[in-house]
């Protein structure tokens, strides 16, 4: 079978769908990958796998009307040039303009993956906001109601999706626990000697509480300046980013040590004890699975997503969302207590073991695509 895997963002069919893809080449199938802005890098990964690379003008972000008919006009024509058995889209503008596209085009078979809610489902907080709300549901809601197979990576968002409308009650969905991790990639890996490091990981969203990561910082290194609080992650243009301005004080405080963003976050894992995500929601968050997968304590919120990943006091600790002061007090357990580190860490890694090989999260995949 011919499939066309549609991403928006083009280093994450690589980082993020590298074993589902490799999966479809082991079992025969021709495959295909989509999304904007990829570079000779992501073609060459790609390559290595055994998939092709078409760039695709679909913006990762926002709505533009005249803009998005243009390339969802340059999507039906080159589906139909291809002429694929299977379209399978992750995100929400490839899962909306890319199964909406396969459809017009005749595409037989069509499935979409839920990572998260996103803007089509976030709290609306302007009336251009709530204008572009409304447009989105209706186009989601379209979308998943023309797929065969639709996956959600936790109960939450599953709930959600349905209370709104956006996915009937009806619909062919299928749990998986996320992209799952590779494990032998992100290889179990021993702690570090030195001081305690912690690491936030990721865009640097405020929704993905990188405030709270930075004031919990700052009471931490009242009480125990030696530890030591890094960023790895990207400055984009979601108006939830930080400034670049905001970086830079707290950077200037001494409260965090930014290393920017980076193409391999192995190295920053192996030279953490800690990984440490206050996100308010997810799907199932990424950093969190290369974390354990690596073998590190992890702490992460109370919240839908990421309390799935982990089990509190065994592979890491959960604090409730939007506390600094909680996370700060998480922290400074783990700072002063190696053993509790050491014991958390062996639990992250025996539970992405048992629960998150991407290789079996892969096979399920593709036993309900029928592939």
């Amino acid at each position: 079978m011919r499939v066309v895997v549609i991403g928006g963002w083009a280093p994450s069919l690589v980082r993020f769908r590298g074993p589902l893809l490799a999966a479809m080449v082991a079992r025969g199938h021709d495959v295909i990958a989509m999304a904007a802005d990829g570079s000779d890098v992501v073609t060459r990964q790609l390559a290595e796998l055994g998939v092709r690379f078409e760039p695709i003008a679909l913006a990762r972000t926002g709505i533009d009307p005249i803009e998005d008919t243009r390339a969802f006009a340059a999507l039906v024509r080159t589906l139909r040039a291809h002429r694929p058995d299977l379209v399978f889209g992750y995100t929400i503008k490839p899962i909306v303009y890319g199964s909406l596209a396969a459809s017009v085009a005749g595409v037989p078979w069509r499935a979409a993956m839920i990572t998260g809610l996103g803007y089509a489902l976030a709290t609306p907080r302007t009336a251009k906001q709530r204008a572009v709300a409304v447009v989105a549901r209706s186009l989601y809601r379209a979308a998943l109601a023309r797929c065969q197979a639709v996956f959600v990576q936790n109960a939450d968002d599953l709930a959600e999706l349905r209370a709104r409308h956006v996915l009937a009650s009806t619909a062919p969905v299928t749990m998986v626990r996320g992209s799952g991790v590779d494990l032998e990639h992100y290889a179990k890996a021993p702690l570090p000697d030195g001081d305690p490091t912690f690491l936030f990981l990721g865009r640097l969203l405020h929704d993905k509480g990188i405030g709270e990561y930075v004031a919990a910082a700052a009471r931490v290194r009242e009480r125990h300046p030696q530890a030591r609080f890094r960023v790895v992650g990207w400055l984009d243009s979601n108006p939830e980013c930080v400034r670049r301005d905001e970086l830079d004080r707290w950077c200037a405080a001494g409260l965090i040590d930014y290393r920017g963003p980076t193409e391999d976050v192995r190295p920053h894992l192996r030279d953490a004890h800690v990984v440490v995500l206050p996100s308010y929601r997810e799907g199932t968050p990424r950093s969190v699975l290369e974390a354990m997968s690596t073998g590190r304590a992890v702490i992460t919120t109370d919240a839908p997503g990421c309390r799935d990943t982990i089990v509190d006091g065994v592979s890491g600790l959960l604090v409730p969302v939007r506390d600094p002061g909680a996370l700060a007090r998480a922290a400074l357990r783990l700072v002063e207590s190696r053993a509790l580190v050491e014991r958390l860490a062996a639990g992250a890694r025996a539970r992405v073991e048992s629960l998150y090989d991407a290789r079996q999260v892969a096979s399920q995949m593709l036993e309900t695509m029928g592939l």
